[in-house]
Formats: C-alpha cells, structure tokens, sequence
C-alpha cells in the first residue's frame, strides 16, 4: 500500500517558512529560499527584509535555485559555506598563527590578518573556542614551556624557548600555569608539599588534600586505600605532610558543606585543569544547592552551546568533589548520568540538598548531625603517623 506524502498548500503551511520567519541558524544548509520580486535565493538565516509569503519558493539545493534562474544573495552568500564553517576555518588559521608566533600577537595583528575588526574578531574567536584570543595564547604558551622544561639546560632557557618577552612575565604566571615554581615542576613536585586527610562520612571514605595554595582534591569512595593510590597518581612525588589546625578548619568544613549543603564554605580552592575546565568548573559553582543544571545549559553558560561533549568531560575530570558541584549536572530529561563517585552518591546529595532547601523554608536546617570522625595524619616532628600517612610519604605533584 503506496503512501501519501502531505504537500503544503501554501508556503505559509510550509514549516520551513517559519524557520525563515525565525531566522534560524541550524536550518542553513538543508535548503534556500527564493524571491521572484527580487531574483536571488538566500539562506534560511539571512538578514535581508523577509519576503511576502506568496514571493517565496523553497529549494532543496543552490544548484536547483540557480537552475530557476536565481542568483546567489550577497548579503548572505548561500553559494558560500555557512559562516560559521567559515568562522571556523578563519578561527583556525589565526590559531596556527598564534602558535607559531615568538610572542603574543596583539588583537589588531590579528585583526588586520583575518580582515575583521577587533571587536568582531574578539567575538567570534571567544564564540568558538571558548577563550579569547590572549588567552588561548597563553595557554599554547604554557604548554609550549612544560614540554621545553622537561629538556630545557636551564628554566631561564625554557621561557625563552616557550617565548616569554620575560622572566618577569612568566614568574607572574607561573603559579597559576604550572600549579608550582618552574624549578619544582621540573622536580616533579618534589619539593610541592601536601596536607591531607582520610576519614569515613556519611557517603562513605572522604579524602581531602591542599596544597600551600588551597584544597586541590576531595575524593569520595568506598576503599580509602583506593583515594589515597588516586592521589598518588595526581601528584606523583609531592611531599605529603600531617594536619595543622588551619587545616583542620577547612576539613570541618568540607564535612559541614557534605552533610549541610546550605551552609556553604569558605575555602582557597588549587583548580588544576585546561582554560575551559576551569571556566566549566567555576560555572558550577554558581548552581545553588538544591537546583540542577543540564549539560546543555551548563555548556551555554560558559559561552559554548555547542560543546556539550567537553562541558561533560570537563565534569568527569573534576577533582573536587561537593565543592565543586558536578553532582548538580544531570541529563536534558533530568536523569542522573554518570557520576565520578557513583551515581548512588550523586542521588543522596542531589535528595539531602532538596530536603535542606524544602526544610529551610520554614525552620533552620538541623544541627543534630552526628560528625564523622576523620583520622588525620600527625603534624611533622610529633613521631605519631596515621596508617595513610606512612604508606604516602613521596607522591607527585601536578597533573
């Protein structure tokens, strides 16, 4: 039995009308629009006045318009890739030059090399990849040195390699880029030292570890051998040192936020991560307790709608359990997803923090909660050590 296909009457029962109506991106490419007043064929997007309805006719190809006697719209240019495909084949170009230049190309270098404006320039680079253009250069720059500080004669050698204009320059971001000094990252972060703790919670094994910066890992599981082995694996050869009571204070803290989410805390945080993971990881910060966020509305939050996939990976790579709150992410229907740590912890935090926030409307929340205990490693010099501490004495620095 043949089917019968539902032909629009007129083009204003056509759907692909009020794509043009709406000026629709995501419609450019699948077909183009005619204008007989006119005589020229547009993308679905363009900019151009919109037509009388009775003044269009859809085509399915540029070759079939042009066939009709149409020629291309030079506002729009549907006979050209869309802009954005040409956005990214400019955007890349002026990557390349970046990467390939001695020194930081200045916005109106750059500019002037894409034909563009500064402004319109700034924009779109930011639109694609997520940084501005500076920004990606000094992030190719930072890479550029951890690979010629690992053969480099000497760290002054490496930043002139890496093409600092300065030593001054580069020991200003150092910190930041490397996570530790040039010398000690070339070390391996020998010399990096590391307080940490490993107790039980109510969501199971907690370990919390800082460095002289701030807390850089909460890891939450079941084996507390398993979290201190992943630590390892983090920072290699980094000294790891018993408690003082500075960080006894931030541990009551990340304890207090995972058993009271409204409290909040107050905690210098060591992000170590790429531009984008630590822009991705800020913008979760931001999600109240008890509200969620979707992966596609997370990824628009920080200016990229498009990269759902690293908004996600960038979730995934998060070392910073509950205070930086990935658990808060979930799917565009609202189910859990993955989860680092389990997609059962993610759902006990997910009903604690709704339960705080429902609670707190009408009476405080409850300071009944019974502490875990954590077991802290010894300060250095009291010759008592915390079966954690003595199996860990040597772990590596930076990731």
């Amino acid at each position: 039995m043949s089917q019968t296909v539902q032909v629009p009457k007129t083009v204003t029962d056509d759907p692909r009308w009020a794509q043009v109506r709406n000026r629709d991106r995501r419609a450019d490419g699948r077909y183009v629009y005619s204008v007989s007043t006119t005589g020229v064929y547009c993308r679905p997007s363009c900019g151009a006045r919109l037509p009388r309805p009775e003044h269009v006719r859809f085509f399915d190809t540029t070759g079939a318009a042009q066939a009709a006697g149409f020629r291309a719209c030079k506002r729009c240019k549907p006979d050209q890739p869309p802009l954005i495909e040409q956005h990214g084949v400019l955007i890349e170009r002026l990557c390349r030059l970046i990467e390939g230049a001695d020194a930081i190309p200045p916005l109106k270098d750059l500019a002037q090399a894409a034909g563009l404006s500064p402004f319109h320039l700034h924009r779109i680079f930011q639109a694609i990849t997520g940084v501005t253009p500076a920004a990606y250069a000094r992030a190719h720059r930072a890479q550029r040195l951890r690979a010629v500080l690992s053969g480099a004669g000497s760290v002054t050698e490496a930043i002139v390699d890496a093409g600092f204009a300065s030593s001054s320059r580069f020991y200003e971001a150092a910190n930041q880029t490397l996570g530790m000094t040039a010398q000690e990252w070339r070390a391996s972060g020998r010399r990096t030292r590391m307080r940490f703790a490993i107790g039980q919670c109510s969501l199971g094994s907690v370990l919390v570890a800082a460095s002289e910066r701030g807390v850089c890992a909460i890891l939450i599981g079941d084996d507390p051998q398993a979290l201190l082995d992943d630590l390892q694996n983090r920072f290699r050869e980094a000294q790891l040192v018993g408690a003082d009571a500075e960080f006894e204070r931030w541990v009551a803290q990340v304890l207090g936020l995972i058993e009271s989410p409204l409290q909040g805390v107050e905690l210098p945080l060591d992000l170590r991560g790429t531009l984008f993971q630590q822009r991705v990881w800020r913008a979760l910060t931001k999600v109240p307790a008890g509200s969620t966020v979707s992966y596609s509305e997370l990824a628009a939050r920080v200016g990229m709608p498009q990269a759902v996939r690293a908004v996600a990976s960038a979730c995934a790579r998060n070392h910073l359990a509950v205070v930086v709150p990935c658990h808060r992410v979930v799917r565009s229907d609202g189910g859990l997803a993955g989860y680092r740590w389990g997609v059962e912890r993610k759902r006990e935090l997910l009903v604690r923090e709704g339960a705080r926030v429902a609670r707190s409307e009408v009476q405080s929340p409850a300071s009944d909660i019974q502490a875990p205990l954590w077991s802290l490693p010894a300060a250095p010099g009291t010759g008592a050590k915390s079966q954690s501490a003595a199996k860990a004495t040597d772990v590596t620095g930076a990731d």
